[in-house]
């Protein structure tokens, strides 16, 4: 990339924002409106699910083929078609006549999807050569990516009070537009000068390793891990990354150079990454039941009443940089991890009525832990590697921020189902398909009590309240504690890194004897 100036830097990074805050609001405006697509298409409750995950999934799958082809064809070459492909298959979303329709135009919001999210990170690492520009770009870039995360919800519910479901698709479309605009005329393209031939075979175990151990993770929360389709999926995965490791261990010219993880940075950093990412959508996963369950907040109202972590997370994300710099790498991600941490055991004594100063204290230190966290990781790891690479390391970073958010709700998810099925109380008298109703979650207990005499349903109500507030106080200790030790992981483990990564020795030849790694040809 040849270098450009100040204010084009900059344009380039707005444009780039834009892009992927779309991407962060498509991953979530869905959910409020599949209540009336369900009307409006008469899905299958399978059709329901694939709807809901399809894109997550196809997403989590296709990155790192996605991150190498634009280290391999161009990097603004890779973004231009995938926010073109964006755009149309947002259209065609938004007007789906059939469930089915519907689910393959989402797999291919995700196709596009994966072309945008590493191209658009690895681009800001080549633009920004100057480190501490170079964070402040992927503070903000971090920012946005939240933003448009917790404005999907909101933006879903205003459209969905005044228009049919396809328009929280159909908005996608002229923002794409001016994104593919104002990107073909800022951006600067990039590549690896030396990308050697594309093994298809790596190619195939990614996406078949990823996609089964995203899909049988989130398919563990919805049916429990004992379910045959969940541990088919977890075995192919599970089986397909170790095959695709070893195989990326003997090529000269890898998809990812796994040697990278041997690294404490790079490692530490994308373990770091990925733990931030699960306390916060874990967390917000379960406040989101508490407030519309428990307290009897609508939709909109719980999205609002989580706006504040949001918030949190945008302001640490720009102070990032400063506080890397001030405190160094090692101690600004620790720090990061112990707030979340300290987040989570604010919620041990979370009541079961007027709960909200509680939740409120909660989401603002999680918010401001993975704000501070999760832009010096994504940082780290892309000025660890060198910059004909950051395609690669970029979608390294997306895969684990994905599987994060992906354990977040199926480890949470499962853990705080069982305590709540284990310390819900029920009172006497009610119908066998009442109890198994109440038992299954909280949701299932107040659809059932709903068709129940008020007395019982009221005591129905009640003990499922009081299950799942006991069982989010236990759920929270023991993920406090667990990302706590993360945090105290992590300060050891990236100690030595100091404020500022110039950059990488990978960025400069090694001599024989600087060399301490296996000769792998012209990616050495």
């Amino acid at each position: 990339m040849t270098p450009v100036s100040r204010t084009r830097r900059w344009a380039a990074l707005a444009t780039l924002c834009l892009a992927v805050s779309l991407i962060a609001i498509d991953g979530t405006v869905l959910h409020l409106a599949i209540p009336r697509l369900t009307e409006a298409l008469q899905p299958t409750s399978t059709q329901i699910l694939w709807i809901a995950d399809i894109y997550g999934f196809v997403l989590g799958g296709l990155l790192i083929t996605a991150g190498n082809a634009g280290d391999r064809f161009g990097r603004k070459r890779v973004l231009l078609i995938g926010v073109a492909a964006f755009g149309l298959a947002s259209l065609a979303t938004a007007y789906a006549p059939t469930a089915e329709l519907l689910i393959v135009a989402r797999a291919v919001l995700g196709v596009a999807g994966a072309t945008i999210m590493p191209s658009t990170l690895s681009i800001i690492r080549n633009l920004f050569t100057d480190p501490r520009e170079r964070t402040t770009a992927i503070g903000l870039w971090s920012s946005v990516t939240t933003a448009g995360a917790a404005a999907g919800p909101l933006l879903g519910g205003l459209l969905l009070d005044n228009f049919w479901w396809g328009s929280v698709f159909l908005i996608n479309v002229p923002v794409m537009v001016v994104v593919l605009i104002v990107a073909a005329l800022t951006l600067p393209e990039s590549r690896n000068p030396d990308p050697g031939p594309l093994d298809l075979r790596s190619v195939l175990l990614s996406i078949v390793g990823v996609i089964g151990v995203i899909y049988a993770v989130k398919e563990a929360a919805h049916a429990g891990l004992a379910q045959t389709g969940v541990l088919v999926a977890a075995v192919l995965g599970v089986g397909a990354l170790i095959l695709f490791w070893r195989r990326q261990s003997r090529l000269t010219h890898p998809l990812i150079d796994v040697s990278l993880f041997r690294r404490r940075a790079f490692s530490g950093a994308v373990g770091g990454d990925m733990v931030a990412v699960f306390a916060l959508v874990g967390t917000m996963f379960f406040l989101s039941l508490y407030l519309q369950f428990v307290l009897g907040w609508t939709p909109l109202q719980a999205g609002l009443a989580q706006l504040p972590a949001m918030g949190a997370s945008m302001v640490a994300a720009l102070l990032a940089g400063r506080l890397a710099m001030a405190w160094g790498r090692a101690v600004a991600i620790s720090v990061g991890l112990a707030l979340s941490a300290a987040g989570l055991a604010v919620l041990v004594v979370l009541p079961t009525h007027s709960g909200y100063p509680v939740v409120l204290g909660s989401l603002l230190l999680i918010g401001i832990g993975a704000g501070l966290s999760f832009t010096v990781t994504a940082d780290t790891v892309l000025a660890t590697v060198p910059k004909e690479r950051a395609g690669s390391a970029s979608a390294i970073a997306e895969t684990a921020y994905e599987l994060g958010a992906a354990l977040g709700i199926a480890l949470i998810g499962s853990l705080l189902g069982g305590i709540y099925r284990q310390t819900l109380r029920l009172p006497g008298g009610l119908p066998a398909e009442a109890v198994d109703a109440a038992r299954d979650s909280i949701g299932t207990a107040l659809h059932a009590a709903a068709s129940l005499p008020a007395e019982l349903a009221a005591g129905v109500i009640a003990a499922a309240s009081a299950a799942f507030v006991q069982a989010v106080n236990v759920t929270s200790l023991i993920c406090g504690v667990a990302v706590a030790a993360v945090a105290v992981t992590a300060l050891f483990t990236l100690r030595g890194l100091g404020t500022v990564i110039e950059e990488h020795p990978l960025d400069r030849p090694l001599s024989p004897s600087q060399s301490t790694e296996p000769k792998q040809g012209a990616d050495r």
